[in-house]
């Protein structure tokens, strides 16, 4: 079961370049505080922006996996079946642990899981001005370890004119979203004031798989020609029913909506197996021009994170909770029912600064912060058939751990044609962790340094870039990884990563190709190995692999006709692996050596495209595409335990008005999955020898079939 109760982490890095703004006729302060984390065009890493007009297009309510699924390489996955509530990204093969997000240069990943978890900020994409996702290490970032990808989210953009705007989508299993956002535009050539508010409900794709889903978002901002000041505060609020137990296999050709969730009680499903979490979000920047050339950026932070999860738990031993058993005149009772909370209350808080030189040939940067993390985990038993007392706490643990980075970047024009690049980072983390749920003695205390190096050079002449790159990448484990003894504690990971891409772009059509080679050493990976205080964790192999190349291309074919493709193809393999196997027999665990598996969930193809005609003015019908190949549940390549190759078709239908009052009405139907394809993108397997005999249990989580969202947004 994952572990669904967060705090997503706010500290970030920021520079900032000045331009005239032509409507205020007033210098201001441009928003591009996400600028020291971001690659630029001529940055030799491969990257995909997505601007404000390409978000629009398909924020239907989903979650933002969904906005990225046409980038190349990218594969999503939702608990629900629908896009909404829980839902998952993996890109080349990486899963959210592994790729680094920041929102306005503000690290996002959890802490200790360095998960993503989209849920507890619903709708922030309707606030998101743009998107640039690397692949790969990419450039030096805020927070957890860039192992695969960087996510980077922008909202900061300045708004001259008042505006507002409404946006209402309705779809299938009763989904609805409503977004109200309002501008004050600039006032008194200084001051902005922008305010959102969302509200999202749906049934979802699985039996009781409900979303109820709040979120608001305030900025405003001073600005004038040498200095800004801008103030972020921004909450979710999200109660869902649990989907994440996943669908049996034995189910999926008869109850494909099955959801285990709840069924320990007696008769009907408990109602209330709900995960409940509550995060607000506070960011302070402030920018300053020292001269021509030198900005200065630094900003403090604070996220507030607390809920929990609810279970009703059947025969649970009262020993299991650290009490006697429970004593009824003569009888002993070792089992009762209960319901359980358990729950996180968490502070992350810190600050940042960075300076940024740039002249003709040259862009230097140089950034740093510190950041702490403070987390409370305990559990309750709100109820019990007998032998507790009242909202009885059966652990409470804490844990703290300390983030300081500092980085340099060196962006150098060498040649009329050739630019050189180079960036390092020096990371120290202090991780403490007093005990665990299973384990409440079992006390951590680690301490991490980590160098990471990166260098590259980028060739332009007539439209066309070329680039080669190096980078280095330390990550430390995560929480449930420590779990462990003293002599089995996870080591850290290390991954170099090498990419070489090219690509050639005009007015009508681009077209390009990246080959990268990421080398793992010590990756953590799930061998089911029950380590010496009783827990699955993770295990570190020492040399695993990822080797591929992405093509893509896009092109204007007609005044009414564009289209845009891409297509992936790597080799994603682990040199030695050994299986561990739960023998109820006799006891112990079985093993088994594989040599040269495939890594789970890397699929070796992985492809989208999208068609989009034109008929009249105003008017786009869009069809999008895409195609993930055979994935595997675990490390042994064996087929009974892997995803099926899928491909699925949506179509979209836009069609805007533009009146004066109000300024802008705009249409959007789309219909996924056109075909009806029963497919599932994402599961997980278990082994163990009964009897005599191996039986391998597998669980899924599957997608809706043909469903539908419609919108209208209106803006005046």
């Amino acid at each position: 079961m994952k572990k669904i109760i967060t705090l997503f982490i706010l500290t970030g890095i920021s520079i900032s370049v000045f331009s005239q703004n032509k409507k205020s006729d007033t210098l201001l302060l441009q928003p591009i505080e996400i600028k020291a984390v971001r690659a630029n065009d001529k940055a030799p890493f491969t990257k995909t922006n997505l601007t404000k007009k390409d978000i629009e297009k398909v924020n239907l309510g989903q979650d933002l996996p969904f906005i990225l699924n046409q980038i190349p390489s990218v594969v999503i996955n939702s608990d629900a079946g629908n896009g909404l509530g829980y839902t998952g990204i993996r890109i080349r093969g990486t899963d959210a642990t592994r790729i680094n997000m920041t929102l306005n240069g503000i690290p996002y990943n959890d802490a200790e899981s360095q998960g993503i978890y989209f849920v507890d900020l619903p709708d922030i994409v309707s606030s998101v001005n743009s998107i640039q996702v690397q692949r790969g290490v990419g450039t030096s970032s805020n927070g957890a370890g860039a192992f695969g990808a960087t996510i980077n989210l922008s909202t900061n953009e300045i708004n001259d004119s008042m505006y507002e705007e409404l946006n209402n989508s309705y779809g299938s299993f009763n989904t609805w979203k409503h977004t109200l956002k309002i501008g004050s535009g600039l006032l008194g050539k200084h001051f902005t004031i922008d305010v959102r508010g969302s509200l999202i409900n749906s049934d979802g794709f699985i039996d009781r798989a409900t979303s109820d889903l709040k979120s608001f978002y305030v900025s405003t901002a001073y600005l004038s020609s040498t200095n800004s000041l801008r103030l972020n505060i921004f909450s979710g609020k999200e109660k869902t029913y649990q989907a994440w137990y996943g669908v049996p296999e034995s189910y999926l050709d008869t109850n494909r909506t099955y959801n285990p969730a709840g069924t320990e009680k007696p008769g009907t499903p408990y109602e209330n197996e709900t995960d409940n979490y509550w995060q607000t979000h506070y960011q302070l920047f402030y920018n300053h021009k020292i001269n021509a050339q030198w900005a200065f950026n630094t900003a403090v932070f604070f996220t507030k994170g607390y809920g929990y999860y609810e279970e009703y738990r059947a025969a649970q031993n009262f020993t299991d909770y650290g009490l006697p058993d429970y004593q009824n005149g003569t009888q002993v009772i070792t089992q009762t029912d209960l319901i359980r909370q358990l729950w996180l209350d968490n502070n992350f808080y810190g600050g940042i600064f960075s300076f940024q030189q740039q002249s003709q040939r040259s862009q230097f940067t140089l950034g740093g912060g510190w950041n702490k993390y403070d987390g409370k985990h305990y559990g309750i038993v709100t109820w019990a058939q007998v032998g507790f007392p009242k909202d009885y706490h059966f652990y409470d643990l804490t844990a703290h751990k300390q983030d300081f980075n500092i980085y340099s970047k060196l962006q150098q024009q060498l040649t009329q044609h050739w630019q050189g690049f180079a960036d390092i980072q020096a990371r120290a983390i202090k991780y403490n962790i007093n005990g665990f749920q299973n384990n409440p003695q079992l006390i951590i205390n680690k301490n991490y340094l980590f160098i990471n190096p990166k260098l590259g050079i980028t060739y332009n002449k007539n439209n066309l870039q070329a680039y080669l790159s190096y980078s280095m990448a330390g990550k430390e484990p995560n929480r449930d990884d420590f779990e462990a003894g003293i002599n089995q504690q996870p080591k850290p990971e290390t991954l170099h990563d090498i990419e070489l891409g090219a690509e050639k772009k005009t007015l009508n059509y681009s077209y390009g190709a990246t080959a990268y080679y990421m080398y793992y050493h010590n990756q953590l990976v799930l061998t089911g190995k029950i380590n010496d205080v009783g827990a699955y964790t993770r295990t570190n192999t020492p040399s695993s692999y990822r080797l591929g190349i992405e093509l893509q291309g896009k092109a204007n074919l007609l005044p009414w006709l564009n289209a845009s493709a891409n297509i992936a193809f790597s080799k994603n393999k682990i040199k030695n692996f050994t299986e561990y196997v739960d023998d109820y027999d006799n006891g112990g665990q079985n093993t088994f050596q594989y040599h040269n598996t495939d890594i789970s969930f890397s699929p070796n193809v992985v492809a989208g495209c999208t068609i989009n005609f034109i008929p009249l003015k105003n008017a786009e019908i869009g069809f999008l595409s895409k195609y993930v190949g055979r994935e595997f549940l675990d490390n042994t390549s064996k087929i009974s335990r892997s995803l099926n190759p899928f491909y699925i078709q949506d179509a979209r239908l836009s069609y805007t008005l533009n009146n004066k009052i109000p300024r802008e009405i705009n249409f959007i139907f789309q219909v996924n999955n056109i075909f009806n394809k029963k497919y599932e993108p994402n599961g997980y397997t278990f082994s163990y020898f009964y009897s005599g005999n191996l039986t391998t249990e597998n669980y899924f989580f599957p997608m809706a079939g043909t469903n539908f969202m419609a919108a209208i947004n209106i803006k005046f």
